[in-house]
């Protein structure tokens, strides 16, 4: 049941309806920094970078990896679009500990056919999965 100390947060992903339930907080990296919203913050629309997804509820707090999407805050709800995201029990730590070591090579041997934006959101993407999983 929604009241002033907390707001419908819904993560949906191609494939499913992630997370939906009352949060009072949710805190998440953006293209502009990282940000945290509460119940009633202002109307804002932004891109999701990837990163740690961490939400406060009732029932405590619950972390995810976030890679990629954007979100709609509004101040009695937040939907984020997302391309992938993971709660800890789904993630390979040996295959994120794997991406994370092609990624930082193909970043220390670049070369100018290297896509460094790709290589670079790689890394964050891996980083992001061994993290949550810590």
């Amino acid at each position: 049941m929604a009241d002033k100390n907390s707001f419908l947060l819904r993560i949906i992903t191609p494939d499913r309806v992630f997370y939906e339930n009352q949060a009072q907080m949710v805190e998440f990296n953006t293209t502009e920094g990282e940000i945290g919203v509460l119940p009633g913050h202002v109307p804002l629309t932004v891109l999701v970078k990837p990163g740690i997804l961490d939400i406060t509820e009732d029932g405590g707090d619950k972390v995810a990896a976030l890679h990629a999407g954007f979100a709609e805050i509004l101040p009695d709800r937040v939907t984020i679009l997302a391309e992938i995201i993971e709660w800890p029990e789904e993630i390979d730590e040996g295959r994120a500990e794997a991406a994370k070591e092609r990624a930082e090579e193909r970043l220390r041997t670049k070369t100018p056919e290297t896509d460094v934006m790709r290589a670079e959101t790689a890394l964050q993407r891996a980083m992001a999965r061994i993290q949550v999983l810590r």
